[in-house]
């Protein structure tokens, strides 16, 4: 049976509906960096993702070809993540999506060297005649958080923040976004074919102790 990260991390990927602390380790992504309304059609933000699911399955299915890679087991590839910012804002103004910086995350596997991040760039490249010179290999050390399960629309994540916040102080811990350290989420659902009431995402802000 086939690895599913969701499942055997499900501290860091299927947190509670109330928000908790963990300290979350160092791991590497695909990323793609950008800038704008993630909800524009044919946009910068809908263009990364064809871009990290391009590279993820030509890891994903590297089993199949010449280029074995050491290591190597069968799994799910692993959600579709983000990490958002918007300059000159403490914390997030949803009501200015224009304004978001974001760097569109897929975790990889700890097999996968940068040498053969680099061999999957070009070999996606080849075989979908496409540009990958966006994609990069991205290591992040995401340390001490809390965070919670958000179930229902993006805009209704105001709420959950709060929340989140309110715990963390109770707790003794302060919110600590930094230029380095940036509020992340991770996507459970389909956005496509998931009623918004249904959608749940894995918020998670970066804290330290007060």
């Amino acid at each position: 049976m086939a690895f599913d990260f969701k499942k055997e991390y499900k501290e860091f990927y299927m947190p509670k509906n109330k928000p908790s602390i963990v300290t979350v380790p160092r791991m590497n992504y695909i990323a793609v960096r950008g800038h704008g309304d993630p909800n524009t059609e044919d946009g910068e933000y809908k263009q990364s993702i064809g871009l990290l699911y391009g590279i993820a399955f030509t890891i994903k299915m590297s089993k199949k070809g010449d280029h074995q890679i050491d290591g190597y087991f069968d799994y799910v590839v692993p959600p579709l993540e983000g990490f958002w910012w918007q300059d000159g804002v403490s914390g997030v103004d949803y009501s200015h999506k224009e304004d978001f910086n974001w760097i569109s995350v897929i975790r990889l596997p700890d097999f996968v060297t940068e040498s053969d991040f680099s061999w999957a760039k070009a070999e996606a490249s080849k075989k979908k005649k496409q540009d990958f010179s966006l994609v990069e290999f991205m290591t992040y050390d995401e340390g001490l958080c809390v965070q919670c399960m958000h179930i229902g629309p993006y805009d209704d994540e105001p709420a959950t923040v709060q929340m989140m916040h309110d715990y963390m102080e109770k707790e003794g811990y302060v919110l600590d976004i930094t230029d380095r350290r940036l509020h992340h989420e991770i996507y459970l659902s389909d956005a496509r074919k998931t009623a918004p009431e249904k959608l749940k995402t894995v918020i998670r802000h970066p804290i330290r102790m007060k």
